[in-house]
Parts: structure tokens; sequence; C-alpha cells
């Protein structure tokens, strides 16, 4: 202990000898002794646990039918499907509503092209026992082609396509990535019944716009609730694609969910005979993905 006294009594000196330079001579660069006193006194450094890493939420729902590609299924209760309904709205005859296949995608940006893709699809139909809802999900770009596979196996002879901007959108999109993949294109040939034209035929002017949400509030009386936009989708598929949380791509989900069973709602809707810009409300079913 001797020996360590002696030590600090000439770090001291040392000290003092230093505080006594020229006020004009460079100052040396700050140090701090503790760490040195420490060390000579054989005191060890208490160390820390770092703190563990927030465990990131990757949980997406659905089952997995192909690497990198999740599908859901559910059948919501559904009231009011008939046979036919008044193709009137639509300047058709009577429309049936066996082999009606509601859809919509979700999509890497607005633009279109070949550089857009969609990460997700969406459809509904009227099966027995009500309205069912299928998702496609891609986790990965490499599951794509097998997401197109799939879809496409949801065609058959007697399809009609029902969608909401989607015969200058979502379907020519598809059909670019089907080519794209070297698949050839299902969508050709398939009769598509887009619900945008009759909707603007008999909204526009009445209300401030004829966009989907606009729609589903004002003549459907549906109100989302903590619906992502769609302008951030393709923000939140990329943000899980690096890695990230899966939160806001659930959200994505939820969305793509709420878009289907609104165009089989508004199909019904648009059969109605107009009453002054508000209809009679069809039934409603709610689900989750």
């Amino acid at each position: 202990m001797s020996v360590n006294l002696e030590k600090l009594q000439r770090l001291r000196r040392q000290a003092g000898h230093s505080s006594s330079v020229s006020p004009s001579a460079p100052l040396a660069p700050a140090h701090d002794p503790l760490p040195a006193l420490r060390r000579l006194l054989g005191i060890r450094e208490r160390s820390h646990p770092a703190a563990p890493a927030r465990a990131r939420d990757r949980a997406l729902p659905g089952e997995e039918i192909a690497p990198g590609l999740l599908q859901l299924e559910q059948i919501l209760p559904f009231d009011g499907i008939w046979p036919h309904v008044d193709g009137a709205f639509a300047r058709t005859g009577a429309l049936p509503t066996q082999g009606m296949l509601f859809f919509d995608t979700e999509t890497t940006g607005l633009s279109g092209g070949t550089g857009t893709r969609a990460f997700m699809v969406g459809a509904s139909d009227f099966v027995p026992g009500g309205l069912r809802v299928r998702q496609l999900l891609i986790t990965h770009l490499a599951a794509e082609p097998a997401m197109l596979r799939t879809f496409a196996g949801w065609l058959a002879e007697d399809t009609r396509l029902v969608s909401y901007n989607g015969r200058c959108y979502d379907a020519p999109l598809l059909a670019t990535r089907y080519r794209l993949a070297r698949q050839g294109t299902p969508l050709a040939g398939i009769e598509h019944l887009d619900l945008l034209f009759p909707t603007r035929r008999r909204y526009r002017g009445v209300w401030e716009n004829c966009r989907l949400a606009t729609i589903e509030r004002r003549a459907l009386g549906i109100v989302r609730e903590d619906d992502l936009p769609g302008s951030e989708a393709p923000g939140a598929w990329l943000q899980y694609l690096r890695g990230g949380d899966a939160g806001l791509l659930r959200r994505v989900l939820q969305h793509n969910f709420q878009d289907v069973v609104t165009l089989a709602h508004l199909l019904l809707h648009l059969a109605q005979p107009a009453s002054g810009g508000t209809d009679m409300q069809p039934p409603f079913a709610r689900g989750t993905p």
C-alpha cells in the first residue's frame, strides 16, 4: 500500500508542475486521471450490460403456400345476394352474380409501367354462405411468379372481373407482370366491369369527388378505422422487405381487404334505383384479414 501512496504523491507533484506552465505555452490535451488511478489502486471498472435490442414484429397472417407467398382466406356473412342484378347502371341487361370476381391490387407505385409491380392481390366472390375474400402477399421479390400463377388459378371461363379503376390501372399492370414473367396473359378476353364509370355518372357533382373512400362514406355509410392510405402501401412493403416491422404491412392487408368487400356492396348499391343521391344502403359485412 505504501508503494501505491508514493505513486500517488508522484502523480500529484507532476500535476502541480504542469499547472505552473506559462500561460503562453500550448495547452496539453485534456486528460482524465481517474482511470489511471483506478488501475494503480487495483480497482476494476464495473461493466454495465448493454440493453437488449427490441425484438422486431415480423408476424404476418396467412398461410405460406409457396416460398415467400402468403394466402389469406375467409368467408364473410353477406345478405342480399341475388342470382342476377339489374345492369341498367352499367348500360347492360341483367348481370349474373355467379362468376363475378371483385379484385384490387396494392403496387409499388401509381405510375404503372414495367418498373411497377403488384406485391398484393385481393379478390372477393359470392359463394354459398356469403362473400369469400382471398388475398395474396409476396414477402420477397422471387415470389412474384408464384403469386401470378395462383391468381390465374382463380379465373374461370365464366369469370367477370369487377374493379374500381381496374380497367385502366390494375388489369394492364397485371398483364404487364404476366408478360414479364413469361406466363401469358390470363386476363385477356375476360369481361371486365369497372364500377368507377357508373359511379361517376351517378355521383359526379353530387359529392366532393368519386374516390372509393368518399363513395364508401357517402353512399354506403362505411367509415374506415385506422386505415392506411394507399399512398403509404409501397413504403410499408419495402420497410418489411428490408427487415423492418410488419405492423404497417398488416394495415395494408386490412386496407386491401376492405376494398374488395366494398366493391361487392357497391355493385349491389348501384344496381338499385337512384333516389336523389341517397340510395338505400345495402347490408354491410365487416371482417378482418
